[in-house]
């Protein structure tokens, strides 16, 4: 009997540890398509000066404790409205609902948005724009705070991975016009995880 619980327990571990390389795996693929896109020089935003030099994007040690599994509240009735952006463009959002989760001890909400224009590719119908800052903002991340996307899912849940937060792309040349996020998006921790702040390269 003692045996047999020991082996369950194992193969228990062994499923676990299993789960858990994929879904670094998944994080890993994620972060290495930015990077294609940012050394491709036939995709890069960077300025000519910046890539000249550049090698890769920084990023935070992958941890699954960012992974969060969040209950979605849809909020239907919801009015459409203009979001801030670092120029005087203002595309048009409305909020598709709140992720409510925990992490480190604290009780959090983050508003997804849905843009209500369509977007120009197919495959994007279900696309939520989950903007944020926290306290590594300006300290470790962009200070202009970073971006996640996200897909609507089917029930009441939705997994939010922060080691895919990515910068918008302001934080690495001043031509674009990116969101702000808005100040319900501010999380009062510190989420070391995704990438870093560009800075001087």
């Amino acid at each position: 009997m003692k045996n047999l619980l020991l082996l369950s327990l194992l193969l228990f571990s062994t499923v676990i540890i299993a789960q858990d390389q994929v879904l670094v795996s998944e994080s890993q693929s994620a972060q290495d398509e930015l990077n294609e896109e940012y050394t491709n020089p036939e995709t890069t935003i960077l300025t000519p000066e910046d890539f000249k030099d550049f090698k890769n994007l920084e990023f935070y040690p992958i941890d699954l404790k960012y992974r969060v599994k969040a209950k979605l509240i849809r909020t239907p009735d919801e009015k459409p409205f203009l979001m801030p952006t670092s120029t005087e463009r203002l595309p048009e959002y409305v909020k598709y609902g709140e992720a409510h989760f925990t992490l480190e001890g604290k009780d959090i909400v983050l508003n997804l948005f849905k843009s209500t224009q369509p977007y120009d590719e197919p495959g994007y119908e279900d696309y939520l724009f989950v903007p944020f800052t926290d306290l590594t903002s300006g300290d470790g991340s962009y200070g202009g705070g970073r971006y996640i996307d996200q897909r609507i899912p089917e029930g009441d849940t939705i997994i939010i991975d922060f080691n895919k937060a990515y910068n918008p792309y302001c934080a690495y040349n001043a031509r674009y016009s990116c969101p702000i996020p808005p100040k319900e998006n501010d999380i009062l921790i510190r989420i070391e995880a995704g990438v870093k702040d560009f800075g001087k390269h």
